[in-house]
């Protein structure tokens, strides 16, 4: 009697094994495939991927060119700017300088009827403490400090 019931025993142990282990391969047989599946999938991306890098690198050579390019002209700007300046600037500025002190001389001149000079329209400005004051703030300044 005791040899049947640790045979039947051993058979139910037998039997949970056996579909343990037929699991088991099932699952490792659908590991299997996923794991090719994303092989067949991963190969063409990433060469797709590979692909990509190699045509930015391309684009950023090209933009690097471009930049030097960009830096080249900017240089050659600045010289000819800087040329310009000194060759004319020096000069223009006279000549606006002198063209100012002509206007004023006719100005000046001009005045009333009879030729004589009139005296300027503009109010003088008085300069404290770096910016301008017009003459008819300057009285009212003046009437300020009296008062205090």
């Amino acid at each position: 009697m005791a040899g049947i019931l640790v045979a039947v025993f051993w058979a139910i142990l037998v039997s949970f094994l056996a579909v343990a282990l037929a699991r088991l391969a099932q699952t490792l047989k659908a590991t299997t495939k996923l794991v090719a599946d994303v092989t067949e999938q991963a190969v063409p991306l990433l060469a797709d991927a590979s692909a990509t890098v190699r045509s930015a690198q391309t684009q950023l050579d090209r933009v690097d060119a471009i930049a030097t390019d960009v830096q080249e002209v900017t240089s050659n700007a600045s010289a000819l700017s800087t040329t310009v300046a000194s060759t004319f600037g020096g000069p223009l500025v006279k000549v606006a300088a002198f063209g100012y002190g002509v206007r004023r001389a006719v100005a000046g001149r001009k005045g009333g009827a009879d030729g004589a000079d009139v005296p300027r329209k503009t109010p003088r400005r008085t300069v404290i403490v770096g910016r301008a004051v017009p003459a008819a703030r300057r009285g009212k300044r003046n009437d300020r400090n009296a008062r205090d």
